[in-house]
């Protein structure tokens, strides 16, 4: 049974080539729609991520009496509710999106109203806890079931806090900050290790003054946000499935336009150059306090090396680890990942899913229960894939597929497109079989 939409078969490629362009980011597309969606004025985004989760994010934000108008499949025009959403009449189905369901309570949480925030059934197994400890700590009234989703929140006004993040989480700081940007007073949020800060340059570009420390960011509220227009830079995490693929071949050469290289998501470009990959960056600028430019990567003529993401590194690259441990039996010493329990409470358990699909082809590895170590020099054939309904997982093992023997099939190939409808054209394209 070949059913289109939920398999998809990789064929072993010889060569990555050629020139793409990524989707808009997804990070900063959820936060532009959100601030768009709660600013004064109309906003306009072009490049606007395709995926799924950001247009759960919309849809959510129109629901709250924002107005959403659509122009083709990329371009979004938002106009706000000036800081005062509606009454919701039903619960708010934030999709497959934890981005959605814990950024946008912030949002909420100091408005007037009843609000229920759903999910779907993977999102209702996502622990929304660390959320309801920082609002609540605020004087928020939120209900969760066991810890999960369903989520309900009666808004009130709200008191400033300084607050510390137990486990580093850029959707933590990002609901605390969207709390504290209509709470009189400032607002702290100290982390240990720095989260990604689209939030930060997202609010600016809509107005606010946010101010940062080395490892704190504070906002005094109330302030209000103000319409933009604005290109969205393509997905870095999406381009790390084909940053991977290309440094995998020796002679590779792979040009990614366009791409947002904000330096709290850029630490995939030093692991890669740690391990052999020849990587430029061309044309750097800067729109809307974003850098963006153009990536060239090149795979070593001696193959990959071997590196360990441990630490603050392996928080920084929560993303982007399972593409990472899909390519560590091609390369020469292996790759060692500890420190990164968070994996086990993603969309799947994506340790677990790593470790089973890996040996599916053949692969060695040991699984921790923060992390895994995956000795080098391995051949590896195309197996069956369980992606667990997993997006990351998919696209992992789609890349893993290109080196391996024989053909790959991937099951549950669709989940993709909660994330990146286009990969597996823009996979095709770049593989030269």
């Amino acid at each position: 049974m070949h059913n289109a939409v939920q398999e998809r078969i990789i064929r072993p490629a010889r060569n990555i080539y050629g020139s793409l362009r990524l989707p808009g980011d997804k990070s900063i597309s959820h936060r532009y729609a959100m601030l768009g969606g709660f600013a004064e004025g109309t906003s306009r985004f072009t490049n606007f991520s395709t995926g799924a989760d950001c247009a759960s994010t919309l849809a959510c934000m129109e629901a709250l009496g924002a107005h959403v108008n659509r122009l083709g499949s990329d371009a979004v025009e938002v106009t706000g509710v000036a800081g005062r959403v509606m009454p919701a009449t039903h619960p708010l189905d934030c999709g497959n999106s934890g981005s959605t369901m814990r950024m946008i309570s912030g949002l909420l949480a100091p408005q007037q109203g009843r609000f229920t925030l759903i999910g779907d059934a993977s999102l209702s197994r996502r622990p929304m806890e660390r959320i309801r400890k920082p609002l609540e700590a605020m004087g928020a009234r939120i209900t969760l079931t066991d810890g999960h989703a369903p989520l309900t929140i009666e808004g009130t006004a709200l008191k400033p806090i300084d607050f510390t993040t137990p486990v580093p989480s850029a959707q933590v700081k990002t609901c605390v900050l969207l709390a504290g940007l209509q709470t009189a007073g400032t607002t702290t949020v100290r982390e240990s290790v720095r989260t990604r800060d689209h939030s930060e340059l997202a609010l600016r570009a809509f107005g606010a003054t946010v101010t940062r420390t080395i490892d704190s960011v504070s906002i005094a509220g109330p302030q209000s946000l103000h319409a933009i227009e604005a290109a969205v830079p393509g997905d870095i995490s999406s381009a790390a499935f084909f940053l991977c693929a290309a440094a995998l071949f020796p002679g590779s050469g792979l040009v990614i336009d366009s791409l947002g290289l904000n330096p709290t998501r850029a630490t995939l470009f030093d692991v890669l150059t740690a391990l052999g990959a020849h990587i430029s960056v061309l044309n750097l600028e800067e729109k809307h306090a974003e850098l963006v430019g153009t990536v060239q990567i090149a795979g070593p003529a001696e193959g990959l090396g071997s590196t360990e993401v441990s630490g603050a590194l392996a928080a920084q690259l929560i993303d982007e680890l399972p593409v990472l441990a899909a390519i560590a039996p091609f390369t020469r010493g292996g790759i060692r990942i500890r420190d990164a329990k968070e994996l086990r409470v993603k969309e799947s358990d994506r340790i677990a899913l790593v470790a089973r699909n890996l040996h599916a082809m053949g692969a060695d590895v040991t699984e921790f229960e923060d992390g895994l170590e995956i000795p080098g020099g391995q051949t590896l054939h195309g197996t069956t894939i369980d992606s667990g309904g997993d997006h990351r997982i998919a696209m992992a093992f789609s890349v893993a597929a290109l080196k391996a023997e024989g053909e790959t099939l991937i099951q549950g190939a669709e989940s993709a497109a909660i994330s990146f409808p286009e990969f597996f054209d823009l996979l095709d394209r770049a593989a030269e079989r």
